[in-house]
């Protein structure tokens, strides 16, 4: 059995994690920068760990992608402990809550950022595995999907992920974590991309074809000199990250989606006893 205090407290130690302490890979590359504003990124990181305030006025909506053996056995619903984690965070923390409770009509906010998404993905063993993404609301408007001819090829892809970010990459703060979804049905493209997102930065896919994918996409990507904050200056893209799933015979679903030059997130598991 899997306390629900214990996912409860490691979730909420994450929580802060991910807001106020940044990856050391993404403080590696702010360092290299030397353009407009790099004393000031690298000031800002500081400050944030040291004082425990966030790294971007945006402390987004939680995304959680829960991979759960079919041998774990839980105190009480993995949302409930997510949401009860978030809220506690939020609300006696100096972040900023970004969830309304309602898209279209009166986009009230529900003042403790809550709720939460949660995906669910079943496997085998005694081990649950919780990775989250904290996503902003540049990154997020970033998000595309492309339903792409079934005799699309690679190019064909290509220009369309390098036309999407060229036009409005800019806008998401780069530089960037880029996730691509390719397969499935719509909505799987989609999720896919995020999930691609809860990658290392040096994970590479372990089919050949769509690590050289990765790699073909990441020195494009950079070409496209969107820099540091879409000022030019500096790389425009950290690493690339490909998911992909079997289609229909008539569909090429093809999802994007994109981290801002922070990649606030986390990932650990928790073994049944």
């Amino acid at each position: 059995m899997i306390k629900a205090e214990k996912i409860y407290t490691l979730v909420k130690k994450e929580l802060v994690k991910a807001n106020t302490i940044v990856n050391e890979l993404v403080r590696r590359e702010a360092e290299k920068y030397k353009g407009p504003f790099a004393e000031i990124i690298l000031e800002n990181m500081k400050i944030a760990q040291r004082e425990g305030l966030p790294l971007c006025q945006d402390t987004g909506m939680v995304e959680f992608f829960v991979f759960l053996g079919h041998e774990v056995r839980l105190e009480e619903p993995l949302c409930k402990t997510f949401e009860r984690a978030v809220r506690d965070i939020y609300t006696s923390q100096p972040y900023r809550c970004s969830v309304v409770a309602d898209p279209l009509f009166g986009r009230k906010n529900t003042g403790d950022n809550t709720p939460v998404i949660c995906h669910l993905f079943m496997i085998e063993g005694a081990q649950l595995e919780i990775r989250f993404l904290i996503k902003g609301g540049g990154s997020e408007n970033l998000s595309a999907l492309f339903m792409m001819r079934p005799s699309s090829n690679v190019e064909d892809l290509k220009e369309k992920i390098l036309g999407h970010l060229k036009t409005f990459g800019v806008n998401a703060c780069p530089p960037l974590h880029v996730g691509i979804g390719i397969g499935g049905t719509s909505e799987e493209a989609l999720l896919l991309s995020k999930l691609a997102l809860t990658k290392d930065f040096e994970e590479r896919n372990h089919i050949e074809a769509y690590r050289i994918l990765e790699e073909e996409l990441l020195k494009e990507i950079n070409a496209l000199k969107l820099g540091y904050q879409g000022l030019g200056n500096g790389m425009s893209a950290y690493s690339v990250s490909v998911e992909y799933y079997p289609t229909h015979i008539a569909t090429l679903p093809v999802a994007l989606s994109v981290d801002c030059y922070l990649c606030r997130k986390g990932r650990f598991t928790i073994e049944d006893s």
